[in-house]
């Protein structure tokens, strides 16, 4: 039973202990409320292989930005490996959009470096085609990037809530935003939201052929350097899409081997005396890839204290009750449907988290599934 213990000690810590302390120290810190600048120009930068019809939807979304529209443009970076998006798809939006092919070989790294070198804005707002913004998003990352340090600023990701009620993709992404919101008033949150963040023009720095998380190793590089990461709760993006098992399960996998190349290509993450994040990053990125190992010790501990110290009537039970629990969950279907999809999403999780440790074994860091 010891074992089992100590697994669920350290999940614990894991997943609600460092929260917590980390949501404790935020709470003793004061909210700057930084002077807004002078409205600077703006790219909002789009790296994409998808459809036409997705991309232009995207494009006229970010054009209807609460910004004046001189000081407001948009390029449309098409990955060299494949998009589904020409230039000519784009060529009625007038001379605000720019579409500009990625740097060969593709992924979304070459995109994005293609794309920022054919940007003008002085601030570039980062994001990806699925997703809309907040009519004053814009406005809000901006007014961010005034604070002192700051090097950039992520937005708020929004998934609404499906027919049968929030998932559990939807229910992390929650959890996921009182972390960050809490890690960057401590210091900087430990990467931003993809979907929707901005930095200083002059911050950008090319990102290395084959990297899978721009939206982490863009924010590890500029705190490494000295930078702050501010997380903007009234920056929204709203994401409708929803995904089946197997793709949520891709980009999970996806996710997860681009911490492990972070690791890999960005070693200064892992010193403490470099990294005045190091601590957060441990518990927030690292730690977390231990999950699937720890549950298999606990559940091994369980079985092995049930096989040896409880008496069979006691085990009886045990197992007589689970079978109460399965005939509940079939007697109230929408209970039982809403519990099974919260199951495979878990279990697809510690799935894809296994299979980011062999990818990133073996080096694998071609994941960027359309």
């Amino acid at each position: 039973m010891t074992l089992a213990v100590s697994a669920a000690a350290a999940i614990w810590l894991i997943w609600f202990g460092y929260p917590l302390v980390i949501a404790g120290l935020a709470a003793l810190r004061r909210p700057s409320r930084p002077a807004p600048l002078a409205l600077p120009s703006v790219t909002v930068v789009i790296a994409t292989r998808d459809d036409p019809t997705l991309v232009r939807r995207r494009v006229a979304d970010a054009l209807a930005a609460n910004y004046p529209a001189e000081r407001l443009s948009v390029v449309v970076g098409l990955d060299a490996g494949g998009s589904r998006t020409g230039p000519a798809d784009l060529a009625d939006f007038g001379d605000r959009v720019q579409a500009e092919a990625g740097d060969a070989p593709g992924g979304k790294a070459a995109t994005l470096n293609a794309a920022v070198r054919a940007a003008t804005g002085e601030v570039l707002v980062f994001t990806d085609a699925g997703q809309t913004f907040d009519p004053l998003a814009v406005r809000r990352l901006v007014d961010a990037l005034a604070a002192p340090r700051v090097g950039a600023a992520s937005g708020r990701l929004e998934i609404p809530p499906g027919k049968d009620g929030p998932t559990l993709s939807e229910r992390y992404w929650r959890y996921e935003r009182w972390i960050r919101r809490s890690e960057a008033r401590v210091h900087s949150t430990v990467g931003v939201t993809g979907a929707i963040y901005a930095m200083p023009r002059e911050l950008w720095s090319p990102l290395p052929a084959g990297l899978i998380l721009d939206d982490l190793f863009v924010p590890m590089r500029l705190v490494l350097a000295g930078r702050r990461i501010a997380f903007v709760d009234e920056a929204r993006a709203t994401d409708t899409r929803r995904f089946d098992a197997q793709q949520e399960f891709r980009r999970k996998a996806r996710t997860l081997t681009g911490v492990i190349q972070l690791c890999a290509w960005l070693p200064g993450v892992l010193v403490p005396v470099r990294n005045p994040v190091w601590l957060q990053f441990v518990f927030h990125k690292l730690l977390r890839l231990l999950t699937p190992y720890l549950l298999i010790l606990g559940a091994v501990g369980v079985a092995w204290a049930a096989a040896t110290t409880l008496p069979a009537a006691l085990l009886g039970a045990v197992v007589g009750g689970g079978v109460l629990l399965v005939a509940l969950l079939l007697a109230t279907p929408r209970l039982g449907r809403r519990l099974r999809a919260a199951a495979v999403q878990g279990a697809a999780l510690q799935g894809a988290t296994i299979v980011a440790a062999f990818n990133g074994l073996r080096g694998r860091w071609d994941v960027w599934q359309r």
